[in-house]
């Protein structure tokens, strides 16, 4: 079975929103892509933050949207990183069975940043901080962020190919998803260069 029928199996599984997200909020996470995605290509770089546990970081956050395409892709992400079923499946179904003493900060942190759909608690960032340091932290909320845009996409792309084979999520409609997909596409330049003017400004 190749990726793209293991994607429709994956998706097959779910058939409602746990989570559902507009246009407007969808905007609103595009335009911290650039920054965010700046300061993970550099931690490629610098090692400074594991790239395991930026994975764990990610499955968190889809644990709480509930993305079924999401948690597909990062399921193999992570199985390539060496991570076993066991590890994925606990960070999926929300469990704290794997989570180690000192990242369990950054995964309540990211739970938060999810449930709060990006908009986290200034005071629960600044502990973040204080226990990893501004420089780790910057990058823990990075790769949040990149997740939650993925999140927000993923999800009607998700009811989409669900759709696509026979099986429509509870509640949902072909505008929306249609609306979600191609609106997304249309405004990402718009909210990247809302990104970078933002950086700019500081």
């Amino acid at each position: 079975m190749n990726t793209s029928e293991n994607l429709k199996s994956s998706v097959l599984k779910t058939n409602e929103y746990k989570r559902k997200f507009s246009l407007r909020e969808l905007y609103g996470a595009m335009v911290f892509l650039p920054s965010a995605a700046q300061k993970l290509v550099a931690n490629r770089k610098s090692k400074l933050v594991d790239e395991k546990f930026i994975e764990r970081l990610q499955l968190a956050v889809t644990e709480v949207n509930g993305c079924a395409a999401c948690s597909f892709q990062h399921t193999k992400m992570a199985l390539e990183q060496g991570m076993s079923n066991e590890e994925i499946h606990s960070f999926l179904s929300g469990s704290n069975e794997f989570i180690v003493p000192e990242e369990a900060k950054a995964i309540m942190f990211a739970q938060h940043f999810a449930d709060t759909k990006g908009k986290a608690e200034k005071k629960l960032y600044h502990t973040i901080v204080a226990e990893y340091g501004s420089e780790k932290a910057g990058i823990i909320l990075a790769a949040c962020q990149i997740m939650l845009v993925g999140n927000i996409y993923g999800i009607p792309f998700s009811a989409f190919l669900s759709r696509l084979q026979g099986q429509k999520y509870r509640g949902s409609t072909v505008f929306y998803e249609f609306r979600m997909l191609v609106g997304g596409v249309l405004i990402l330049p718009l909210a990247l260069l809302h990104g970078f003017v933002r950086r700019l400004m500081g």
